[in-house]
């Protein structure tokens, strides 16, 4: 096929997926619709605050845009259809059904990969492990992430997924584990390893705050375990599509967003990156005044999980993506984090401190009095939206998580 047919079949179908969409189908036509965050409140450096307008400080940020709706459907069989990307879920990680989610609903990562084909739920026999991209798809911005809550119960605290359709628990307590210890195993493992040990790793979603990490799969000589939220239906949601405008951006057809080629070029504090999306719409970057500092769901559906520095000495993004190059803690050649426009709350007097953003690099953590990839590249995490990364020569948090506070930025777009 030629470069002009590919051009105008991309075109077509991303047009095609619009008017689709448009006329109310249950499901997109886009492959890989990305559903909002659902973020409907805006933020300054520390609290909320009056969405700004156009030319103001904090504009552009993700309760500004509405992306595509989550929209669920309760089965009436214990399983909810995803209305917006087509796929089914089990609604709860109660696996062995005694009504409570808990510890003894946790599995192995290798268990819950094989407890797939003997999983009969709603009579179907095609139930299979999420990938990562899959798994994130439910993450809902309205959460809370419970650190600097001071209680020992779980009543008040918001989950990052929609209870009203799904069941969730926090960690088990009572078998001593912490509030936050809810993380739901992917069939996605990463490319190379993490931790002092380089140890074999998966990445997870955590819908107790808000995050996805690489997760090591053996915790002192033990297996680790998750909970777990089998799907079925279409395997190809999560594959990206890209095209080479040749005009500097990249359309991607499967989920409908077009993509600035080059990411910011510098590092800079989150109100620093909205102000930026705004002085590039007012000279048109590229041709265009619309683009905007993706919403985390967005960034995330850029990453490449097949692709890491170890593995393929690039950044876990597509290569027709140019991304710069910096050295990180560790003192290696890395790639950087990019800033989202979502605002990571959190459970503390100043809960829009943080925003989400996405490694496309290593995701450095300091342990062991050294710096190692703790996380994985293509892990979500949050940054303090301003400050002095100074301040943080260790990291933050109990796997000594780097602390940046200056990340990148990559404009996108709605695709014509």
């Amino acid at each position: 096929m030629s470069n002009t047919t590919n051009q105008l079949y991309r075109k077509v179908a991303i047009a095609a997926a619009t008017i689709l969409a448009a006329s109310g189908s249950a499901v997109a036509a886009a492959p890989f619709p990305v559903p909002d965050t659902l973020q409907q409140a805006c933020f300054d450096d520390a609290v909320e605050i009056a969405c700004p307008s156009a030319g103001e400080a904090f504009y552009g940020q993700d309760a500004q845009h509405e992306g595509t709706q989550p929209s669920y459907a309760d089965d009436g069989d214990e399983t909810v259809t995803d209305n917006v990307t087509g796929l089914m879920w089990a609604a709860s990680p109660d696996l062995n059904g005694d009504g409570d989610i808990d510890i003894a609903d946790k599995r192995t990562y290798d268990d819950a990969l094989t407890g797939a084909a003997g999983f009969t739920l709603g009579g179907y026999d095609d139930w299979r492990l999420p990938t990562i991209k899959e798994m994130y798809s439910l993450m809902d911005f309205r959460g809370i992430d419970p650190s600097g809550y001071q209680g020992t119960g779980t009543a008040g605290l918001v989950p990052f997924i929609d209870t009203d359709y799904f069941g969730f628990g926090y960690g088990d307590t009572r078998a001593g584990e912490r509030i936050i210890d809810a993380q739901l195993a992917s069939s996605t493992l990463y490319t190379s390893g993490t931790g002092p040990n380089n140890d074999r790793t998966m990445f997870g979603v955590n819908f107790a705050d808000g995050r996805i990490k690489g997760y090591g799969l053996e915790i002192r000589g033990r297996e680790k375990t998750f909970y777990v939220m089998y799907v079925r239906g279409d395997a190809g949601y999560g594959v990206n599509d890209f095209f080479d405008n040749d005009d500097g951006t990249v359309t991607d057809a499967a989920t409908g967003l077009m993509w600035a080629q080059d990411d910011s070029g510098v590092a800079m504090d989150w109100p620093e990156a909205l102000a930026w999306v705004q002085a590039m719409n007012a000279g048109s970057y590229l041709g265009h005044n619309d683009w905007r500092l993706p919403n985390v769901k967005e960034l995330q559906s850029l990453v490449d999980y097949d692709r890491s520095p170890e593995s393929t000495g690039s950044a876990a993004i597509d290569p027709i993506f140019a991304t710069t190059e910096i050295v990180n803690e560790a003192g290696q050649t890395d790639f950087p984090g990019y800033w989202s426009s979502t605002t990571h709350k959190n459970w503390t007097e100043h809960p829009g401190r943080g925003a989400a953003y996405v490694n496309f690099g290593r995701s450095l953590g300091y342990i062991g009095n050294r710096w190692v990839d703790i996380h994985g590249a293509g892990a979500q995490r949050s940054d303090p939206k301003v400050g002095d990364p100074t301040e943080f020569p260790t990291g933050h948090g109990p796997q000594g998580d780097a602390i940046r506070i200056d990340n990148y930025a990559r404009l996108v777009r709605d695709a014509e």
